[in-house]
């Protein structure tokens, strides 16, 4: 799947997750993916925890923050 496809994954609502980005407008925040990811669980275990995500859904979040990266001034981020 493109990376523009898996983006399409990404929602960002005012009325979901206080407007934080969410795997498609479900209450599943990216931050959430990323920082079990980062914990070292497994796709496999993220998918066994969470029945109703995809292995996309990682893969889309994984896009979304590589997207983030390419930001002009990390700085700006790093402010957020």
């Amino acid at each position: 799947m493109a990376e523009e496809n898996l983006l399409d994954r990404i929602t960002i609502n005012p009325n979901v997750s206080f407007g934080k980005p969410t795997i498609r407008n479900m209450r599943y925040p990216v931050e959430i993916i990323l920082d079990l990811l980062a914990a070292g669980m497994t796709n496999e275990e993220i998918l066994e925890d969470y029945p109703d995500l995809e292995i996309e859904d990682i893969r889309a979040c994984l896009a979304f923050a590589s997207r983030l990266m390419k930001v002009k001034s990390i700085q700006e981020v790093k402010a957020a």
